[in-house]
This record gives C-alpha cells, structure tokens and sequence, in this order.
C-alpha cells in the first residue's frame, strides 16, 4: 500500500488548521454576537427599570399598600411598557404584575435577594423573552421589579447566522484545500524536479547533476548539498574503477608470464637447467604478484577502515637504525654508497613501529632502484625542528620531473613506466607510505630535481607536542 504523498499531507494539515480556525472563529462570533445582543437587551430592560424608579419616587411617601397599588395599575396597565412587568415589595406584597406574567407564573425574587440586577431567558408562550430583576429603594421603602423584552428577533439573528456559517464554511474549506494543495504542489515542483533528475543518475551518468535551483530556501541548501554529494561519489567511483582497472591490468601481467612461461616449459623435454630457470623464473613473478597482492590488500584494508595501526609512544631512533642496518647490506650488494645520519637525541614520536619502517622501506626502496651504480649514493638522517621528527631520504639517482611530482602518491602512477616491470614496481608503495604518515597525523613531501636525484621528508609530531595539544584542549 502507498503512504500518502508530502503534498497531500501538507494539504490535509492545511484543511485540517483551517477548519479548526473556522470552527473557533465561528463559534467565537456567535457567542459575541449573542452577548451584543444581549446587551441590546439588557440596555432597554434597564432603562424600564429606571422609569418605574422614578415614577415611584414620584408617588408620596405616606401612601397606603392599596394607593400605591392603584396608581401604578393604573398607570401601566394602560401601557406597553407594562405587558411584562411585575413589581413586589420587601414583604412578597404584590404592587403590579401583567396579566401575561400572571399567566406565565413568573416567580416573584425577594428584595433582599437580589445585590445586582439578574437576568434571565425565558419563554412566554412559546415566545423567548429577556427578563430583569433588580432591586429598588424608594421612600426607605424596597421592591423588586420585573420587567421584560422579547427576543425573537435576537433569536432570529443568532439562527441567521449560525444558517451561513453552516452554509459557506464547507465552500470555504474546499477553497482552503484547493488551495492548499496548489500552494503545496508550488512549493514542492522543485522536489519533482530533483527526483526526476535522480532517477536518470546511473554509474554511467555519475557527472550529471541535479537542477540548480535559486530559490533561497531549504530545497535549494537540499539541491546543494546532494550535487555536492554526487561530486564525492564521481570522485570515489572513478577511483575504485580506476583501482579495479589497474589492479586487474597488474594482476594479468604476472599471470600471464607466469602461465607463458610454464607453457613454454612444458611443450617439450627439457634438461634440468632448463626447468630449474623456468621454475626461476615463475617464482620470480610469483613472488611480485605475492608483493602486489599484499600491497593491494593493504590498501583495500586502509579504504574501508579495517586496517588498524598500533599507536604507542616510541623511540624513532630504534626503527631507523634497524631499517638501515638491513640497507647497508643492499648497498654493499649493488654497488652504492649508504650513509645515515640519525640524531643522537631521542625521537619520541606516537606511532606504529612496524608501520613507520614500511614507511622508511618503501622511500628506501625506491631510492636504490632509481639511483644508477656505480657512484650512486643514498642517504637517511632524522632530526628535530620546531616539535618535529624530520626523517629525510635523499639521492642522487634520476629524479622526477616537476609536473609528475603532484602524481606520484596517487595509486599506480610509475614515473618511469619503461623501466617499471623489469624494477618490479606496482606504483602502490607511495600510495602506502602517505596513508600511514597520515595516520600518524604527519605529512611527506618531495623535492626533486630531473637528473639530480629527489628528497623525500616524512614530518612527525613528537609526543611532547601531542601531549600539549591535548592538554590545551581540555
């Protein structure tokens, strides 16, 4: 079953507020209206009260029950004023009651019951009326008189207008939710458009980009946020295609020699010597497709976070002379002169042992492959500057061209790619060593020069300096 769209929603939330405001304004007016009314009403009952007030205090003081009665029968009964009149004194002495509230049985309120005037809705007949009892003093004297007004036209007004409100309130809610779905499909036809333009988004279409919009509003922040979005996944889906291509174009080369050379090995009888060589040679490409794969899977392990370093404080000292002493014996074996110049001072970094000398192995590495023999020299030293370990590889072998130097971290790029298969590179070993350096929350740089040999710099933070940061944090 489908859920309900956005703009439908927004539309029966609109219809839904709308009709609760129309059901408050609606039911705020008529009790408005109602009390206008009432007090329309309540005006006039009051002013009938006052003319039997003063028409009392007009009377002498010293008239009997029975004068007093006479005279105000006599002057109300003949008038409209006193269809709906009654009047009592203090001791339930009845001065004037209306033939029409004689018949209704108006109940008569004692004088000393009442300390404000009280008004009530009743029916005379089937006829509503407004009726005010209020209290008098008059000649020391007090009375309660009765007085009251019909209400039918009031009546008729509050039922006028309940009749319209019930009348135009569906027509205005169907005005709202029309309306309001329109206002909601405007407000949303750029949500339409993004989801389109999503949709036609493949991994072959990964350039493509949603519909800029200029609205200055959430939608157009959205609209940003996911090109940008898109713009980091081209980046990383080129660069596992990328890796995909290239590590499949690697793996086939060993692969293929190897299967070659087995082949060739196998077409007919051969001597010892000659299968010795051929096995020599299978181990050989065996043993760099073991190198690649290792490297390769270091790689994957680093990408998707799965590759743990083991970061404790350490003497830097120890890793580098232990990775030179292994590369003086290569030295010796080549033909070139090694050298290593290492601070007495200790190098207190926090880092990974094993880590930082692949790290060192693999600048070495491709320091001795890519200085000729005889009269090649390579050199490590390590030094501290500014809170810094500075370990430097420094030769005199081929260099790098400047415009290749910004490349040569990125995975599979060989700056010598004519001698690269016979030197057994892959192009992933600087890739590797400038993960762990930054892992180490350090950095490698390069200096070379074509024809001149190249510097390579991996910069540390020693711990004292890790340790202030943290305490300045805190």
């Amino acid at each position: 079953m489908s859920r309900v769209s956005i703009g439908l929603r927004l539309t029966l939330w609109y219809l839904g507020i709308f009709a609760l405001a129309q059901l408050i304004f609606g039911v705020g007016m008529w009790f408005i209206l109602r009390e206008s009314l009432h007090d329309i009403a309540d005006s006039t009952l009051a002013g009938e009260v006052e003319d039997v007030r003063r028409f009392l205090e007009a009377q002498p003081s010293d008239q009997t029950l029975a004068e007093l009665r006479n005279v105000v029968t006599g002057e109300y009964s003949a008038e409209t004023g006193g269809d709906y009149l009654q009047i009592v004194d203090a001791d339930g002495n009845w001065i004037y009651r209306s033939t029409a509230l004689v018949q209704t049985g108006l109940p008569a309120v004692a004088p000393s019951l009442l300390r404000k005037p009280l008004h009530q809705d009743e029916r005379v007949g089937k006829r509503p009326f407004r009726f005010v009892s209020a209290r008098i003093d008059v000649h020391g004297r007090a009375f309660t008189v009765q007085t009251g007004t019909p209400t039918h036209e009031e009546v008729e007004t509050l039922e006028r207008f309940q009749t319209y409100l019930l009348m135009f309130a569906p027509l205005l809610l169907l005005a709202a939710a029309a309306v309001g779905y329109w206002l909601s499909r405007r407000a949303l036809s750029p949500v339409d458009t993004l989801t389109r333009t999503a949709r036609t988004i493949t991994g072959h279409t990964l350039s493509s980009r949603l519909e800029k919009l200029h609205t200055g509003d959430e939608l157009q922040r959205l609209s940003d946020t996911l090109n940008e979005m898109l713009a980091r996944i081209e980046v990383a889906f080129n660069r596992v295609t990328e890796f995909t291509a290239d590590a499949s174009h690697e793996l086939r080369t060993p692969i293929s020699l190897i299967r070659t050379e087995a082949e060739v090995a196998l077409r007919r009888s051969r001597g010892e010597g000659e299968y010795r060589e051929a096995l020599r040679h299978i181990l050989l490409e065996a043993e760099r497709t073991t190198s690649l794969i290792e490297e390769l899977l270091a790689l994957a392990r680093a990408d998707s976070g799965r590759q743990a370093l083991n970061i404790q404080p350490i003497d830097l000292r120890g890793a580098l002379k232990e990775v030179a002493s292994g590369w003086r014996q290569v030295a010796n074996v080549r033909g070139l002169q090694f050298s290593e110049r290492i601070l007495d001072a200790e190098l207190r970094v926090l880092g990974d042992a094993a880590a930082l000398r692949r790290v060192l192995d693999i600048l070495l590495d491709n320091a001795f492959k890519y200085t000729p023999a005889p009269g090649g020299t390579v050199s490590l030293s390590a030094e501290e500057k500014d809170g810094t370990a500075v370990i430097s590889v420094r030769d005199n072998g081929m260099g790098i061209a400047e415009g290749e130097q910004g490349r040569i971290f990125e995975r599979f790029y060989r700056v010598d790619k004519a001698r690269s298969r016979e030197m057994g590179g892959a192009g992933l070993g600087l890739s590797i060593a400038q993960w762990i350096v930054q892992q180490h929350h350090g950095k490698i740089v390069v200096e070379s020069t074509l024809g001149a040999g190249s510097i390579f710099r991996v910069l540390l933070p020693l711990a004292a300096a890790n340790i202030s940061q943290e305490l300045l944090l805190k």
